[in-house]
């Protein structure tokens, strides 16, 4: 077919053909569709039949500019049109960040994720990589019940561990794939305010509280750092530490962390990928995952159906889901495509924790 750009204004033609030229040499395929969405959409409020001939030419044609993870998904057109435009929030942790093959998958799914409209923003842990490191260095790791003990030595290698090697490895990847991501932590441009945490537990009776040190809570999120980010079409690629009032830094709960990040963003979904299937009535039959979970069911069985480490990320549900959340899901970020299948998909996967109604 003949191409339209001739018809543009002399003084417009430059800039398009430049632009295009710039797609067609690309040699990253994700890179080059990602180039050509952003021209399209930059040609249609003034140009739409230039922008609908770039969207039905190219590579594009052959399949519909789809990528290619989704092809063999049965993505939903209601849930896909859910996503566009739509801040998505995942934590990503646990044994899907250790094995590398998976760690490739659920970078990729992001990707293709963000290639369907739909704005991610990262918030990682990385407590395998702090173990790691300090057992490198000779640093003993104190836990009081699963909490890690952190002083101020210890504080030095979890932030060179969570904002340095994990940090800049997500990034890398989703570089690779041709997407600009940007790494950060609650530090930065004061991201994230928070406040010693003291550990309490009742043993016989009687309330005892434990100092674990530099373990910190969220008191406060400005996300404004965050959100000049998104605007730039970067993902934001978050390390969970902030800083209190006392200027201390804090390692702070990756769950929790995330939680208190997507309600700050009016995130309209929330994703904890853990190496879990999801809440069990009894975590030993495998045929007792809890589906779908109301707010308020949740919020009655912590410490009943709800224990040990999975207490913060319902916590972490219901902190996104009072902040605007339509949905929060827990899914194993082990299994392939879980974060695609749970938000594109009308299959059910991992559990679903619902926003209360009225």
């Amino acid at each position: 077919m003949d191409t339209p750009i001739s018809e543009l204004p002399s003084g417009e033609q430059g800039w398009v053909l430049d632009a295009l030229r710039d797609v067609l040499s690309e040699t990253v395929p994700e890179t080059a569709r990602r180039k050509r969405r952003d021209l399209v959409e930059r040609l249609r409020p003034e140009h739409p039949q230039v922008a609908g001939w770039l969207e039905e030419d190219g590579s594009e044609a052959e399949d519909g500019g789809q990528h290619p993870i989704l092809k063999d998904l049965p993505c939903s057109p209601d849930r896909l049109a859910g996503v566009k435009d739509a801040t998505v929030l995942i934590k990503y942790g646990g044994n899907a960040m250790v094995d590398e093959t998976v760690k490739q998958g659920v970078i990729a799914d992001i990707c293709a994720l963000k290639s369907v409209g739909a704005v991610p923003v990262v918030v990682h842990g990385g407590g395998p990589a702090i173990s790691e490191l300090l057992g490198k260095v000779g640093v003993r790791s104190l836990f009081i019940e699963g909490h890690r003990k952190t002083d101020r030595n210890t504080m030095r290698y979890v932030e060179m561990a969570l904002s340095g090697e994990v940090n800049s490895g997500i990034v890398k990847l989703f570089s690779l794939h041709g997407f600009k991501a940007a790494g950060l932590s609650g530090k930065d441009g004061g991201l994230v305010t928070a406040e010693k945490r003291i550990h309490k537990v009742r043993e016989g009776g009687a309330l005892h509280r434990s100092d674990l040190g530099q373990v910190g809570d969220v008191t406060a999120v400005n996300p404004h750092l965050v959100e000049t980010l998104l605007q730039g079409d970067y993902i934001p690629v978050i390390a969970p530490i902030g800083v209190g009032a006392d200027l201390e830094d804090y390692n702070i709960n990756a769950d929790m962390f995330a939680g208190h990040m997507a309600a700050a963003l009016g995130a309209q979904a929330y994703v904890a990928l853990t190496d879990v299937d999801g809440i069990f009535i009894d975590r030993e039959v495998p045929e007792t995952l809890i589906p779908e979970l109301a707010a308020h069911a949740a919020r009655e069985e912590i410490g009943r159906i709800v224990q040990g480490g999975m207490i913060p990320k319902v916590e972490s549900c219901l902190i996104a889901l009072e902040g605007g959340a339509s949905a929060a899901h827990i899914v194993n970020g082990m299994a392939e495509h879980a974060l695609l299948r749970a938000l594109l998909t009308d299959e059910q996967v991992g559990t679903t924790i619902i926003k209360e109604e009225g």
